[in-house]
């Protein structure tokens, strides 16, 4: 059994293909349904944010996985797979057998990552951690992980291997964050908006700011807007209660969803991150908010997957006066912006946890057999005990006791050795040859190491 990771990410898919596969949670449990069900995959996860699709897999084979993983990611953005040899699509019945299926070129498969065992470990801490996202050391991936273990545990798709990992990731990234300044030496996406914002608007004192949607991220956006010096802030959102409540802890004003429009006039600045299917803003809108402003300078922040307004290319012709700024501007912005030193001493908080994991992994992987052989030792001193009291009935107590005590000091003692020597060579990578030979050696039959191959995980400490 074996740890994969494949996704996609901002690393490596442009804005537009990341919109493809933007989050939708029942998209999401219906791609982790299909997986699990399949023969290719024991668990899965599916890890969805504003600028990733990733599966994890407990998976029997790597080959066998890696395909049928591509497959559904093809699927989930309604791409056909093909069959490389032919270069053609096929259809959605029986496929020939060996046939290397793939989405299409112009699609996802250019864009995906593979992380296979040690390296699936790495990924996942290292994300955790923040410092594969976008913003460098941002803590709000955390959440997303603990949700998507959460949904994974709550439809039976999570079993000990992936709990362990997702387990042990979330502490990996509670301590980075904890042990370092990475929070605070590092620069969210808002920020980033903000700055790029004051370069064309000037100094956002005095300024009539808007936050559409009333998410995690719209939250962030009002908070850190809060903050700041602006002359008003309107919160607009689909559901009046939600935008009430930002409003009220972040010093704005709730307004109704049907006021988008007079809102978005009335503002110089507008940021936007509603999760909607479409574009809530088209260039005609920016266009007759412009119109309105007379050609007073206006700048919308999209921090939305998929994206809140339209893009360029799809608007008629400039508006002036109006700029938008996307997730690729702010994330050209933030290369290298998040703290080196910071970032290393996170770097070297995963490196070693990943190490530890692993080594825990190893042993773990050869506890049914140790615990098969101790199961099998306990057995053969019942019996031995059990003959003794029947030859020797009239044995005290307490000599009884010290017998017993001596035969499990034997049995401790023998088995000490072989079973922390087999850890030891678990650890070195030749574990599975030494369990299968204590096996042999004992007779432990399947069925005993199959009674004890999936006791109950701890994640190390």
């Amino acid at each position: 059994m074996s740890l994969l990771v494949i996704g996609l990410s901002h690393h490596t898919a442009p804005m537009s293909v990341l919109e493809v596969i933007a989050a939708d949670e029942r998209r999401d449990e219906t791609l982790a349904d299909a997986l699990v069900r399949s023969s290719t995959v024991d668990e899965v996860v599916v890890l969805t944010t504003c600028n990733r699709l990733e599966v994890y897999a407990e998976v029997p084979a790597f080959h066998p996985a890696v395909a049928a993983i591509g497959d559904a990611f093809a699927c989930t953005a309604s791409l056909p797979p093909v069959d490389r040899r032919a270069g053609e699509p096929v259809d959605a019945g029986p496929r020939e057998p060996g046939a290397v299926l793939a989405a299409r070129a112009d699609g996802l498969a250019d864009h995906l990552y593979v992380r296979y065992d040690d390296g699936a470990v790495a990924h996942a801490f290292t994300v955790a951690c923040g410092l594969d996202s976008m913003a460098v050391g941002e803590s709000q991936v955390l959440g997303q992980m603990r949700a998507a273990l959460a949904r994974g545990q709550a439809s039976g798709r999570v079993g000990a291997s992936l709990n362990a990992l997702f387990q042990q990731a979330l502490r990996v990234g509670k301590r980075a964050h904890s042990e370092t300044d990475i929070d605070g030496h590092s620069v969210s996406l808002v920020q980033a908006g903000l700055e790029a914002a004051a370069a064309r608007l000037g100094p956002l004192d005095g300024c009539r700011a808007a936050v559409v949607g009333t998410g995690a991220m719209s939250g962030l956006a009002a908070a850190t807007l809060g903050r700041t010096d602006v002359d008003s802030l309107s919160v607009v959102g689909r559901t009046a209660e939600r935008a009430e409540r930002l409003a009220a802890t972040t010093g704005g004003t709730a307004r109704a969803w049907d006021d988008l429009a007079d809102v978005v006039a009335e503002s110089d600045l507008v940021l936007t991150c509603t999760g909607a299917a479409g574009h809530v803003l088209s260039g005609a809108h920016l266009r007759a908010s412009a119109a309105r402003r007379s050609g007073h300078p206006q700048v919308f922040i999209d921090l939305a997957v998929p994206r809140d307004i339209e893009p360029y290319a799809m608007w008629p012709e400039p508006v002036p006066g109006v700029s938008v700024i996307g997730l690729e501007e702010l994330g050209q912005r933030l290369l290298g912006r998040a703290e080196e030193h910071q970032v290393d001493r996170v770097r070297d908080i995963v490196t070693g946890e990943v190490a530890a994991f692993l080594t825990w992994q190893a042993a773990e992987s050869v506890a049914p057999t140790v615990a098969a052989l101790r199961g099998r030792a306990a057995e053969v001193v019942a019996a031995e005990l059990s003959r003794l009291d029947h030859r020797m009935p009239d044995l005290g107590e307490a000599v009884r006791a010290e017998v017993e005590l001596a035969v499990h000091r034997v049995v401790e003692k023998l088995l000490h050795t072989p079973t922390r020597r087999v850890k030891e060579f678990a650890i070195d990578g030749s574990g599975a040859d030494y369990a299968a030979a204590l096996r042999e050696l004992f007779d432990l039959e399947p069925r005993d190491v199959a009674n004890v191959s999936v006791p109950p995980r701890r994640t190390p400490t």
